[in-house]
């Protein structure tokens, strides 16, 4: 049934929790309330008011609960993670709290992804305890797309016959404000009595700046990176990006938007030294689904003043801030000069055959500009016009191209590079800007990004220049050689660089070796580079790398912004080439912090080592996808592995060679393949929680007969250490891959019962037999400390296993039950 809606004629935040209360103090029957904001804007912060304010009501009889309950879930992660705030909310017996942890550890392993957990039945029945007799108000934000029902999770139901009472909303990342969307939200809604809202049109433009600030108080609250930030400064990027989104970006092929939070920086709204990780939560959460008339509000406001002057609008002077502008013709609508005031400028000439050249003196008095972006304009490559722009930080040019006036007199004062910390080319070919004797100048840039152009010829020689790089972006181009030939020590002194993106070299054959110097490293970007015969850099990747990406489809529609890998719905959908990329062997061993992976479209990948890094959930079916000749995988040193979910994809390969060891460290040597026995698959499996051979039974039980499998696992509750190294020869060290045939094994086999025996003294031999001296082909081992045996590891015996070893297990669990064996 759908709901009445009631309009509240709010002004601000307090007016909206005013009317609010009077609705619950008319004891109506709506006992629940969706409060949808200003056409979709500031909800989240009028419901934290009411939490603030509802425990000083309790001498309103009517506003009077025993309990509140507060629940902020605008990131959704799925109902276990609701129910878990709720008990964290009520404060509930470290017990049932257990309960939840143990669920929680037990679906890591069984590979069920956090939005897909249910919630569980006797942390429910203890909430319901909590509550049944208890009045008690909730307050909701949401992130799910459906409406909740919370009597599954334990909460009594809010009929109209109970004293009960939620109020709740939708808490978007976007800011959507639109004209009576209220109308779509109805249509979700199935348990809500009420809703009630106000419209943005009757907000003044300062009463939604206000509104705006508000809002970006709580973004400010949320994030412990961001204490003590202005949330002034965070609502001028929200205009900022708006201003940008609605403007600029929306007239261009070109994903400016996605540059938004280096013009905050170079613009002056966010400081210099404001961390990437604020950048990157900030860039996450602003993006603005509305119409113009929004960005026109905000315009009236004087306190960021902006123009935006359309195709066929026409220039007024005054005193802006930020000024975008298309354009036809030369005069730019009459403007003759930018304003001394303006700190960003965008403009556009509309694409001819003829490009228009910048008229003269428009950067005369541009003493402030931060942030210039020119598309498809004309000017002299030798001596710009933006040359008198000394405190320009951020240059950006797209399409633009050398009107070559007054060729062979360069100026010569280029100290507008002094103070640029970004430049970003885009299909403009103006390589003269990368030569060595301009990059010397630009010692404060932190951002490099050329797109469409070939100019790896110039920044191959980074080595020595640009001593501030931290992103770099050379991406998508035309033409050119093997940007791997030439000087190899590129990244040698880039000690500070955390971005690198060489998405689209379609030529590049070999990643260069002075990549592993480059200490910092958090993001490698390598989509569409197909030429690739592997990635194995002698002294391996850097251990801070966090994120990879190797799409053989080719690069994703937006570039990657600060941290993040393209999104699925930006990389492409088809593959750029039927053949596909050449990569056979991709090794990200030892990046210890790499948890973001993703593989898809490589035909040819027969290797993948991921041993030493922190990945959690290997997925084949949203991170290593269509790898058809995948045979070896080498999984050491991956402590925090808990599931690796094979999917279908294993109907598309079979591995030859499976390595798993799970203890901590990252020197465990490979085993080798005995070539003398003819195993469709060797798996040599070490492991500290027998749950992740629920794992390996999914893969074994679904794709291998056990008479074709080579089978070796170790149960342990050992910590790996250089010591468990020296009882390993150098020469099994160093044994060649295919070479005599050495077990992973062999370097947790020592003195085995030394313990038991110092106990006991000298026992009869029958009393502690020797270990087995030969191991059967496959073979399962559990040995030292406590450990927690279940059917993962059953299915294996059962149906695989040839001998089992148990030893030095101080409490060890019985077989797992409903198994013969």
């Amino acid at each position: 049934m759908t709901p009445p809606t009631w309009y509240t004629g709010a002004k601000d935040v307090d007016e909206a929790k005013e009317a609010i209360f009077r609705i619950l103090q008319n004891k109506g029957e709506a006992r629940v309330i969706y409060f949808h904001g200003w056409s979709g804007l500031g909800a989240s912060t009028v419901l934290r008011s009411i939490a603030e304010v509802i425990p000083s009501k309790r001498t309103t009889p009517e506003l009077c609960f025993d309990k509140i309950i507060h629940i902020d879930c605008s990131e959704w992660k799925g109902r276990r993670t609701l129910q878990r705030a709720i008990a964290e909310e009520l404060q509930l017996d470290s017990s049932i709290m257990a309960i939840l942890d143990k669920q929680d550890i037990d679906d890591d392993f069984n590979g069920v992804n956090e939005i897909s957990r249910d919630e569980i039945t006797t942390v429910s029945r203890e909430i319901y305890h909590n509550l049944k007799d208890n009045r008690f108000m909730l307050i909701f934000h949401s992130r799910s797309d459906d409406e909740i029902d919370f009597f599954p999770l334990g909460v009594p139901s809010f009929g109209k016959f109970t004293e009960n009472i939620m109020i709740w909303t939708y808490r978007r990342r976007i800011l959507t404000i639109t004209e009576h969307e209220e109308h779509k939200v109805i249509q979700k809604l199935r348990y809500t009595h009420l809703l009630a809202y106000d419209r943005e049109n009757y907000l003044t433009s300062g009463e939604l700046y206000a509104l705006l600030c508000k809002e970006t108080a709580l973004i400010v609250d949320d994030y412990p990176c961001m204490r003590g930030l202005n949330p002034m400064m965070v609502a001028d990027c929200y205009v900022y990006t708006l201003f940008l989104q609605r403007s600029f970006h929306n007239k261009t092929s070109s994903d400016w938007v996605g540059v938004a939070s280096n013009c905050w920086i170079c613009d002056g709204i966010l400081q210099k030294d404001i961390t990437l990780e604020i950048c990157d939560t900030l860039h996450r959460d602003i993006s603005w689904e509305c119409d113009d008339n929004v960005l026109t509000k905000f315009k009236k406001d004087s306190k960021l003043p902006f123009l935006v002057v359309k195709e066929d609008g026409v220039y007024e002077e005054g005193q802006y801030r930020w000024i975008s502008t298309r354009s036809r013709d030369r005069e730019i609508h009459g403007m003759k000069c930018l304003p001394e005031e303006t700190s960003s400028f965008f403009l556009e000439f509309v694409m001819s055959d003829r490009p228009v050249a910048l008229p003269d003196g428009l950067f005369e008095h541009s003493n402030n500009l931060g942030v210039l972006f020119l598309c498809c304009c004309a000017f002299n490559f030798a001596s710009p016009p933006f040359l008198k722009c000394h405190s320009l930080r951020f240059l950006g040019l797209d399409n633009c191209t050398d009107e070559k006036t007054g060729e062979g007199k360069e100026h010569t004062g280029w100290v507008c590079l002094h103070s640029l910390w970004v430049l970003d080319l885009r299909y403009t070919d103006w390589n003269e800007i990368l030569s060595p004797a301009k990059m010397h100048l630009m010692d404060n840039l932190m951002e490099l990004s050329i797109e469409g152009v070939w100019s790896w010829k110039y920044t191959a020689c980074l080595q020595g220049q640009l001593p501030n790089l931290q992103r770099l972006r050379v991406i998508k181009p035309k033409r050119g050689p093997d940007i791997s030939i030439g000087p190899r020590n590129s990244f040698m002194d880039k000690t500070k660089l955390e971005i690198l993106d060489l998405s689209g070299n379609t030529e590049m054959k070999i990643l260069p070796n002075s990549l592993s110097t480059a200490s910092s490293l958090q993001v490698l970007i390598l989509d569409g580079c197909n030429a690739l015969q592997n990635i194995v850099v002698p002294d391996e990747l850097p251990e801070l790398l966090k994120s990879f990406s190797f799409d053989g489809y080719g690069p994703g529609s937006h570039r990657t912004s600060t941290f993040k890998l393209p999104l699925k719905q930006e990389r492409p959908l088809t593959p750029a080439t039927e053949e596909g990329a050449s990569i056979s062997n991709i090794s990200l061993k030892g990046c210890s912090q790499l948890g973001n992976l993703f593989l898809r479209g490589l035909p040819n990948l027969v290797e993948l080592d991921l041993s030493g890094t922190a990945i959690k959930t290997l997925d084949f079916r949203t991170m290593v996808l269509e790898v058809p000749m995948l045979k070896r995988l080498f999984l050491l040193g991956c402590e925090h592995l808990c599931a690796i979910i094979w999917g279908n994809n294993t109907n598309n390969f079979r591995l030859n060679l499976l390595c798993i060891d799970t203890r901590a460290g990252t020197s465990h040597p490979q085993p080798c393949i005995d070539q003398n026995k003819s195993y469709q698959l060797e798996a040599h499996v070490i492991l500290v929680n027998a749950r992740l051979a629920r794992s390996l039974g999914r893969l074994l039980h679904n794709h291998y007969a056990a008479e074709n499998v080579y089978l070796n696992i170790h149960v342990t509750s050992a910590v790996y250490s250089e010591l468990n190294q020296s009882k390993v020869t150098e020469k099994e060290k160093n044994i060649d891959m295919y070479g005599d045939q050495v077990s992973l094994l062999e370097l947790v086999q020592a003195d085995r019962y030394s313990d038991v025996q110092s106990m006991v003294g000298d026992a009869p031999a029958a009393a502690f037999p020797k270990p087995p001296a030969n191991n059967l082909d496959r073979h399962i081992e559990i040995t030292e400390g406590r450990h927690v045996l279940d059917s993962g590891l059953g299915v294996v015996m059962t149906e695989f296993a040839e001998s089992l070893h148990v030893h030095d297990v101080s409490t060890s669990a019985s077989s797992p039950t409903g198994y013969s064996w």
